[in-house]
């Protein structure tokens, strides 16, 4: 990590770039976050949101998500500039506020994160093939598997070609994607029917509270909203240190208007019960419904061109992250390599090789689609809870003097993540366990290159719970309590 270098009071300035090192302007970090966040999840909204609320539950379940996300947005933003010599922003934050073995955990679980997010896409990719190839399944067939793989390889090969070539191209894939969505949004107010949204307002199909309705949507909007944090993990580009918070509010707000778009207008179309039935990507149902099968054909071709772009950019924040975190010796070394293109080729390649073996674990998942997308939100909670926890300390210093506003901003999300975590499920956060645990293997190796001491006392604490939450995900794996 670099050394702060000289900056004016409100930290505005920023580090100077480092030579060879590629720039990219606001317009390219907030098609990053665009990118990231525009993905598979959009697809999956009707379904998923209409088979645990109805309409009032789904405004209060985006209103709650968007405020939360709305506030770690700002805690990004704030920290670019305050702490404009951390790299990799969701990493170091953790690291900086909570130690070496906090920071770890982030990296690893960002990355993981990253890595499941990717299988799920190739999954729903396969799922919508599978609509006109029966022999694709749902994504999890050997014919699925073998052709996901092929892809995820060939994306390894153009990623590896440079950071300014696959920018570039995730900035065309970001406008094209966005097209086919706000297409249906179009087309879905034009067919709404208001009677059928009026017997909508009330519970979805798995009925409850209007708070269970909007704790049981919040993992789902967690997912959707994975990437919010993308131009900060891009940091080390960025031309100037402002932008990076600049393209994180920008490219928030265009995606929540966009998801609640999707979400509500899709109750106009069908009763929530038949929505909840649709084969996913539950989109292009909805929109058959509303115009015919070319609907299907639109939502499907459009669910192709943004899953592709927003694996690109998920593949580049993943590698990065590890990357960062290696080359401030947070990783094993071996990790820290990168080609002429500035690509961290080696954390690209370990990338690449982890949703190779998620695919093929597939195959004994019950339901493939639904882990993964579960799971991936899952991992991701505890470096977004770190980073909130981290701008709430730097906010409280009375050293560097207290800052009310951003404390208040900083301790609401803390909240919100917080209250993720809880919304979640003892299930998946053991799962998330199971995964976190065995990780500690790299930080053991990046300790013995460096000829220090393993575990410090609360670091030997921390690696005892994490490895208990996986003995028990374990126990209740092989008792049929939580299952894949």
């Amino acid at each position: 990590m670099t050394s702060p270098a000289p900056r004016t009071q409100d930290g505005a300035a920023g580090p100077a770039v480092s030579p060879g090192t590629v720039t990219i302007g606001v317009g390219g970090l907030t098609a990053m976050v665009v990118g990231s966040m525009v993905g598979a999840g959009v697809f999956s909204l009707p379904a998923r949101f209409a088979a645990g609320t109805g309409v009032w539950g789904a405004l209060v379940a985006w209103a709650v998500a968007g405020a939360g996300m709305l506030m770690l947005a700002f805690v990004f933003q704030r920290l670019a500039i305050r702490a404009p010599h951390l790299d990799a922003a969701v990493y170091a934050y953790a690291k900086a506020g909570f130690g070496e073995y906090a920071g770890f955990f982030s990296a690893f679980g960002y990355w993981a994160s990253a890595c499941v997010g990717n299988t799920f896409y190739w999954i729903l990719i396969m799922s919508t093939l599978g609509a006109a190839v029966p022999a694709l399944g749902a994504g999890d067939t050997w014919l699925a598997v073998g052709i996901s793989s092929v892809c995820a390889w060939g994306f390894f090969l153009l990623v590896r070609r440079g950071v300014q070539e696959a920018t570039g191209l995730n900035r065309v894939v970001t406008v094209a994607k966005l097209v086919p969505i706000v297409v249906f949004v179009l087309l879905a107010l034009f067919a709404l029917d208001v009677d059928v949204l009026m017997a909508n307002l009330q519970g979805g199909v798995d009925g409850g509270t209007l708070v269970d309705q909007v704790r049981g949507t919040m993992i789902v909007t967690v997912f959707v909203f994975l990437g919010v944090e993308g131009a900060s993990v891009y940091s080390r580009h960025a031309r100037r240190r402002e932008d990076v918070g600049r393209a994180t509010v920008l490219g928030f707000l265009t995606v929540l208007a966009v998801f609640a778009s999707v979400t509500v207008v899709s109750y106009g179309v069908l009763p929530s019960a038949e929505i909840a039935a649709l084969r996913q990507p539950s989109m292009a149902g909805v929109l058959e419904a509303a115009v015919g099968p070319w609907g299907a054909v639109l939502v499907s071709v459009g669910l192709v061109v943004s899953v592709l772009g927003a694996y690109l950019a998920w593949s580049l924040m993943a590698a990065e992250v590890l990357y960062v975190a290696a080359q401030d010796r947070d990783m094993p070394r071996f990790l820290a390599r990168k080609n002429a293109r500035d690509v961290p080729a080696t954390a690209l390649l370990l990338s690449t090789c982890t949703v190779q073996v998620m695919l093929l674990l597939t195959k004994v998942a019950e339901d493939a689609l639904d882990l993964a997308l579960d799971l991936t939100a899952a991992l991701s909670l505890l470096p977004f809870l770190l980073a909130a926890g981290y701008a709430l300390r730097l906010a409280t210093d009375r050293a560097a003097g207290v800052r009310p506003r951003d404390a208040l901003v900083a301790g609401l999300a803390v909240l919100y993540t917080t209250f993720l975590l809880v919304a979640a499920g003892w299930e998946l956060l053991l799962i998330a366990f199971l995964v976190y645990a065995p990780s500690t293997v790299l930080f053991v190796m990046t300790r013995r290159e460096q000829h220090r001491r393993v575990f410090s006392p609360t670091e030997a604490l921390l690696f005892a719970l994490s490895l208990a939450g996986a003995v028990a995900a374990v126990v209740a794996l092989a008792r049929g309590a939580i299952s894949l």
